[in-house]
């Protein structure tokens, strides 16, 4: 589940650090949230999607990895993104 290029260039206008940012750690999460919500809604009506569920747990993972590494180099910046982003609780 790909995402489509209006929506990844939409993320990038609402999460980049500076004018010509396209990979930075906030861009990258928010990039791949908006692909795990996509992902855990189609798990939700194809349960036995493994290969899917697989992707799922290894985006997951990554994402888990990005947010130690911002957490780590600026605590304020890391309560900010995950509060726009809606994530961990």
């Amino acid at each position: 589940m790909p995402l489509t290029q209006e929506r990844k260039q939409e993320l990038i206008t609402q999460y980049q650090v500076h004018g010509t940012d396209t990979g930075s750690a906030d861009v990258q999460i928010a990039m791949m949230t908006d692909r795990i919500n996509r992902l855990s809604a189609h798990l939700k009506g194809n349960q036995n999607d493994h290969s899917s569920r697989r992707g799922l747990l290894q985006m997951i993972g990554k994402r888990k990895r990005l947010l130690a590494y911002l957490q780590q180099e600026s605590q304020d910046h890391y309560q900010a993104l995950i509060s726009r982003l809606g994530i961990r609780g």
